[in-house]
């Protein structure tokens, strides 16, 4: 008997604060129409961007894997071993490994600046179609109880 006599005073104190409800949510702020730069559809733009990775690959053929080999295999590298990089290892399956992979990325130039002319083309109709999806989800929930107020 004697904690209830206790804990009475307490919940008569704290009763208040639990009936008040939360805050309403704020509404969600309009999207924008997204415009796409320029730039991003611009033919130089994505030879730029080529001319990067083929810079980038050149770097990376140089990155030395001989130890990491070593390593795998459960040995001490080798003065060899120090010296292998990436482009000798792929060197070792193509010949023209180089060659082969400098293509590869030209060629991916025209699929960079097809996909650039698609999503600038699509992007203000996806941004549309997300904007009237978070007003109807507003809408819908727009009259939820709140999930804090007493239950009775």
């Amino acid at each position: 008997m004697r904690p209830i006599m206790i804990l009475a005073p307490l919940v008569l104190i704290a009763s208040p604060a639990v009936a008040q409800s939360a805050p309403a949510p704020a509404p969600a702020a309009p999207i924008e129409d997204i415009r796409v730069p320029p730039e991003l559809t611009d033919p130089r733009f994505t030879a730029r961007i080529g001319d990067v990775m083929q810079a980038l690959s050149k770097a990376f053929l140089n990155l030395p894997v001989g130890e990491i080999e070593a390593a795998v295999e459960g040995r001490r590298p080798t003065a060899v071993d120090r010296r292998r990089t990436i482009r000798d290892v792929g060197r070792r399956d193509d010949p023209h490994f180089e060659r082969n992979l400098e293509a590869q990325i030209a060629g991916s130039q025209v699929a960079m600046q097809a996909g650039a002319r698609a999503m600038a083309t699509a992007l203000p109709a996806m941004m549309k179609g997300l904007s009237e999806a978070a007003r109807e989800i507003e809408k819908a929930t727009a009259n939820l109880p709140s999930p804090v107020y007493p239950k009775r």
